[in-house]
């Protein structure tokens, strides 16, 4: 049997303390870049930044990767290729682009660097991988859309090319030519010029309450008094009726599950794919924590018993990030009704970002202050040396600024840290940029 390799846990970085929290916790590589240049125009690097993050990878044995994944206009050029410019001094350990242009480009100008093709350049085939391949790519990251099957074949097709997949994060509706309500609700994929045009579709609406006579259709429930719903019908799928509910923010047809394979890496980690990667750069460092301490713990659970893995106490883990409840989304083929959230678009979660411990000092952590925390409320820290949270009681709370003890915090301004009494060998497992989190009220 050939042996399975463990695959790269690559993090999402929008700022150079995010980079540093994702290393922490346990990611082998992290992706970033700058606004104007890629996909994210909130993330917060300068190139003074990116060289120190990418310094600071080097040192510890790790990998960043730049993203220069848009599609250029005109207008873009000479600021994507001021970038380009930039990358000898950079030294990134590779550039992740979707434009052939800006492939191109990089590979004429610095042609040592290793070129990731981008998720936007839509690859999911292996006809287009071993495109990519000719053409120098070094890794392809898989569209979104391939399903598990196709994502094996692939694997076998192409042996001698990196592949990546997202692992984890959110779903778009759409893309430029590639409609995703198609593809939900036909498995006609717009990429293949074959889109439905679901979204000009003839629909039926019905309005049903207590006092109307219920459709006799399996999926609407009995309601109770004066509760009202609505629902729509495409006129060729007659009893398919699909809730909307709408209230002061509007409504939430489109509103897509995060992306979560956790459950099934049991399935995915025997591919042998290179590298799984999680979505998010505009996230915090709270996000970045969960997310590669829990994959981290899960992957290599795995590879140390896969016999014996179970998902559960994983889930229990990514469960207390803020997210629109989760989906496998097309792994398995089309994703059905499940991966979306028609509901609601507000956060799942029950648990909020406290804080991030800045230092040990006399007898005290030092807590930047994210979340309003009281005296008497138990926190949960992340250990990157543990699995399970370090539980702490806030017996006291000490605001730095005035050295007094108080009732309660907030983060009234940037750098609002609080001291936190805690024994040393505890502080000993929480190094700076160890963060903190605490459930919020029912």
């Amino acid at each position: 049997m050939t042996e399975i390799k463990k695959p790269e846990l690559l993090l999402p970085a929008g700022s150079l303390e995010r980079l540093k929290t994702a290393f922490l916790y346990g990611a082998d590589a992290v992706y970033a870049g700058m606004p104007g240049v890629c996909l994210r125009n909130k993330i917060s690097f300068t190139p003074e930044e990116l060289k120190e993050g990418i310094d600071f990878a080097h040192s510890i044995g790790k990998k960043v990767y730049l993203t220069v994944n848009l599609f250029t206009h005109n207008r873009d050029i000479a600021r994507v290729e001021s970038f380009i410019g930039m990358l000898p001094q950079l030294s990134p350990d590779g550039v992740i682009v979707a434009d052939p242009g800006v492939f191109a480009e990089i590979k004429r100008q610095v042609p040592n660097i290793p070129l990731h093709i981008s998720t936007q350049a839509n690859v999911c085939s292996s006809l287009t991988v071993r495109f990519w391949k000719e053409q120098g790519a070094a890794l392809c990251v898989l569209g979104r859309e391939v399903p598990l099957s196709e994502i094996k074949e692939i694997r076998k097709d192409c042996p001698d090319i990196r592949l990546e997949t997202f692992i984890h994060g959110a779903l778009c509706v759409s893309y430029s030519g590639r409609c995703l309500l198609s593809n939900f609700m036909t498995g006609r994929s717009a990429n293949k010029g074959n889109c439905a045009h679901t979204c000009r579709w003839r629909y039926k609406t019905y309005q049903t309450t207590p006092l109307e006579k219920q459709p006799a259709y399996h999926n609407i429930p009995t309601l109770s008094q004066d509760e009202t719903r609505y629902y729509i019908e495409e006129e060729t799928r007659p009893h398919e009726l699909m809730q909307i509910d709408e209230d002061e923010h509007g409504t939430y047809i489109m509103n897509s599950r995060d992306l979560c394979w956790l459950p099934r890496l049991n399935d995915i980690l025997p591919v042998g794919i290179d590298s799984f990667k999680i979505e998010g750069r505009n996230k915090s460092e709270y996000y970045a924590a969960v997310t590669a301490h829990t994959y981290r713990h899960a992957i290599d659970d795995w590879f140390n018993n896969p016999q014996a893995w179970q998902p559960d106490i994983y889930m229990k883990e990514i469960e207390t990030l803020q997210s629109r409840g989760y989906t496998v989304g097309f792994l398995d083929g089309n994703a059905g009704p499940e991966a979306h959230n028609y509901d609601v678009s507000a956060s799942t979660g029950k648990w909020r970002f406290a804080g991030v411990v800045k230092g040990y000092q006399d007898s005290s952590l030092l807590l930047e202050i994210k979340h309003k925390i009281t005296k008497g409320t138990e926190l949960e820290f992340l250990s990157p040396a543990q699995f399970e949270p370090i539980k702490i009681t806030v017996n006291q709370l000490i605001d730095t600024r005035t050295g007094q003890s108080v009732e309660a915090l907030s983060c009234g301004y940037v750098g609002q840290t609080a001291q936190i009494p805690v024994d040393k060998d505890v502080a000993t497992k929480l190094p700076p940029l160890s963060v903190a989190r605490i459930k919020i009220a029912e």
